[in-house]
């Protein structure tokens, strides 16, 4: 039937037409975003994993940061103990050659005295963003530190910190307030063989003076004229007790400090693997998109024909009435 009150094929082409319309509309907005999931009216399900992922992302960024700034203290403290790892064997050597008769034990002493006080310099220096691992002055002695190390997100979405962690009193070599927490500074107990046998002296190499809460009670290691070759041994095997100590010490810290590359290196990986993973969720095929585009086009130009084609029908009813 033919009705100039309803033109049915006109309204098909119309509804057509508006549909072409609306998928261009979408495709262009997913080219000009590079999105096809950009809102949550798009693909819910998408968009939330997708949103929540990308927090998670910029919380690892963090981390990675953090994980940065824990090399930059690892590293500090790894540099100055390898240094005064360096000047402790200068130490005892020189105590070994003091060993020697005849050997004049004062300038012995005045190079030690150099030697420890560039102890105290590297010590003291070796602080980054106000952390010292080395040196304490204070009656709050070195402890367990800690860094952020990883975020964390389980399978039913509760989130967590995972922080590495390190003993800073393990590498304390000076501690003006308790001496005897300072690896440098603590009382160093060895045995010494005499004429009469082996006994326990008591050492320690830095003296850091008046003020401290706890002072040493054993022998301070420096030498002069009344020095005996007794006394040397027993300083030469308390410095090398002190060394083994500090190498201990700087093995730990080197470890952490691998153990900070490792994750450093991880969290970028999972970063990335991330990005890809939520790229394959709602990143818009470029390709497809452009080929989707086309066909849309030549589609709207035959709904634009269908529709002009439909809405002349009108006027070949008028033919009838001339």
């Amino acid at each position: 039937m033919t009705s100039i009150m309803t033109n049915t094929s006109a309204i098909a082409a119309l509804s057509t037409l508006r549909t072409i319309s609306q998928n261009m509309e979408d495709t262009q907005a997913h080219i000009s975003s590079g999105y096809r999931v950009g809102k949550a009216a798009d693909n819910a399900a998408y968009w939330s994993i997708a949103t929540t992922m990308r927090s998670d992302n910029k919380a690892l960024s963090t981390v990675q940061d953090a994980l940065g700034l824990g090399a930059a203290k690892t590293d500090t403290a790894y540099t100055g103990l390898n240094s005064a790892i360096d000047v402790v064997t200068e130490i005892k050597a020189k105590l070994v050659a003091a060993r020697e008769p005849g050997v004049d034990k004062g300038k012995v002493n005045s190079e030690l005295t150099e030697l420890k006080n560039q102890l105290f310099s590297i010590s003291e220096s070796a602080s980054f963003s106000g952390q010292n691992w080395l040196y304490n002055d204070d009656s709050i002695a070195n402890t367990t530190v800690e860094m952020v190390g990883s975020f964390n997100r389980k399978s039913d979405n509760t989130v967590s910190v995972g922080l590495l962690q390190f003993d800073t009193a393990t590498s304390t070599l000076v501690d003006k307030y308790d001496t005897s927490k300072g690896l440098l500074t603590a009382d160093t107990s060895v045995a010494v063989a005499t004429s009469t046998g082996n006994t326990t002296n008591t050492y320690y190499l830095l003296n850091v003076g008046t003020g401290a809460s706890v002072a040493p009670a054993g022998t301070e290691i420096k030498l002069d004229a009344s020095t005996t070759s007794t006394d040397i041994d027993g300083m030469i095997s308390a410095v090398d007790e002190m060394l083994m100590n500090m190498t201990n010490s700087a093995s730990v810290i080197g470890s952490t400090n691998m153990r900070i590359d490792l994750q450093n290196n991880f969290v970028g990986d999972l970063m990335g693997t991330i990005d890809k993973g939520v790229g394959r969720l709602v990143d818009a095929d470029m390709n497809e998109e452009s080929t989707k585009l086309k066909a849309l086009q030549t589609q709207e130009q035959l709904g634009i024909q269908s529709l002009s084609i439909a809405n002349s029908n009108a006027d070949n009813i008028l033919q009838l009435f001339r």
